[in-house]
């Protein structure tokens, strides 16, 4: 089971960090990506890692935004700067044991999903 947190409003140009738990579990082994949804818009590839550690990042976010994990804490972030009002969206994060490069940005490539947490950027 994911749990994300971290969410929040904050202003345009600030920063926020969420985090992706898992619970009764590990990351160990598994790639795990960030995903966002905006009203209206269909989810949204941000961020992934994979159990290398090599990350991956959308065209969207690419240089605002890092991805990290934490095994030892069964936790992956991702730290937002610069923020922008387009980045307002529910952030979902999730996780895949198996997972080839070219599906990284693709949510049905992944088997675990946490909740979601409300991002809100002010203009």
């Amino acid at each position: 089971q994911l749990q994300a947190y971290g969410g929040g409003l904050v202003q345009a140009g600030g920063s926020l960090k969420l985090s992706c738990l898992t619970s009764g579990g590990t990351f160990t082994g598994y790639s795990v990506a960030w995903f966002r949804q905006a009203p209206g818009k269909e989810r949204e590839f941000a961020a992934a890692i994979r159990r290398s550690g090599h990350t991956y990042y959308g065209d969207s976010v690419k240089g605002r935004f890092t991805i990290s994990r934490d095994n030892t804490k069964n936790t992956v972030y991702l730290q937002m700067n610069s923020l922008k009002s387009d980045d307002t969206a529910v952030y979902y994060c999730a996780a895949s044991s198996s997972i080839i490069l070219s599906s990284l940005g693709t949510p049905s490539a992944y088997g675990f999903w946490g909740q979601g947490t409300q991002v809100t950027v002010s203009s």
